[in-house]
């Protein structure tokens, strides 16, 4: 949304457009509105005569099903703060030094000499704060900090952008994680919380998707816990594995082996192996990852 205003406010055309709707917990926020969900008959005549703008990943295995057309376009680059990935990348910006490509957006916005209208602002501190964990996770310095505060003098209320993010989940969302819980198992002395939800899981309480969202931080409370890993099968049988860690092991670098990637922090993957199957890829990586931590 940010670089939206940016790229109006220097006197271009603007489409926002993501390969899938604007996930529900974002909803509030009222700017979303004009984001454009992808229709290969209605966007792609666009493409031809466009440079496309990538955000929040340097990598075409992200972007869904408009990865495909990239090439129509007159010129892709990147803004991104993840760790590039050793597969080839998008061209751009990447600042892995950033907490958050919100944080990077606020930035271009203060050096443009451009000021964002409170919805705009308030979608920025929303993306900077879920990509911080409301500024607990390590790359959270005093340039987030600035970030944070800018989108608060444009308007912003922290109060009610904390309230949608972390009150507003469904009752089915909770009995999701009563559930995933009762998954739960330790490994590698209690170091590594592995979480599983199969697909019948979501169909039995009647929850999305969606609703796994945040499960895998919760044994990350434990403090022997080092790594968690939450594996959820999509209705399709595709599996999503999601990855934390307390920032000892870079669990990008994990999930970059099945073709993912993300932060040192938070990463994720997918993959079209059985749920067993990546587990039991994943174990001797994870151990390995915390063994050198010991120096073994």
């Amino acid at each position: 949304m940010v670089l939206a205003a940016v790229l109006k406010d220097a006197g271009k055309t603007v489409r926002i457009i993501n390969s899938d709707p604007v996930p529900k917990y974002l909803r509030f926020l009222t700017v979303t509105r004009i984001i454009e969900t992808w229709e290969k008959e209605k966007h792609l005549p666009l493409l031809e005569n466009s440079a496309i703008l990538v955000l929040d990943t340097s990598e075409e295995y992200h972007i869904g099903i408009m990865r495909k057309y990239l090439k129509r376009a007159r010129e892709v680059f990147t803004i991104d703060h993840h760790e590039p990935a050793q597969r080839k990348s998008i061209p751009g910006l990447i600042d892995s030094r950033a907490a958050s490509t919100a944080e990077l957006a606020v930035e271009l916005a203060c050096h443009m000499g451009i000021g964002l209208d409170p919805e705009t602002a308030a979608a920025a501190y929303a993306g900077i704060v879920y990509d911080t964990g409301f500024f607990a996770y390590p790359r959270t310095d005093i340039r987030t900090f600035a970030a944070a505060s800018k989108t608060i003098e444009w308007g912003t209320n922290p109060s009610y952008i904390y309230k949608h993010l972390m009150e507003q989940s469904s009752y089915c969302a909770i009995l999701l994680q009563k559930l995933a819980l009762s998954n739960l198992n330790f490994y590698i002395d209690k170091q590594l919380a592995v979480l599983t939800l199969r697909k019948e899981d979501f169909s039995i309480i009647g929850a999305d998707y969606e609703d796994a969202e945040n499960i895998v931080n919760i044994p990350l409370k434990a403090k022997e816990v080092q790594v968690s890993l939450l594996l959820k099968e999509k209705a399709s049988g595709e599996m999503r594995c999601s990855l934390r860690s307390k920032g000892n092991v870079n669990v990008s670098k994990i999930a970059q082996v099945f073709g993912g990637g993300g932060h040192v922090t938070a990463a994720g993957f997918k993959s079209s192996l059985s749920m067993d199957e990546i587990f039991g890829k994943l174990l001797p990586i994870v151990e390995s990852a915390l063994n050198d931590l010991r120096g073994e």
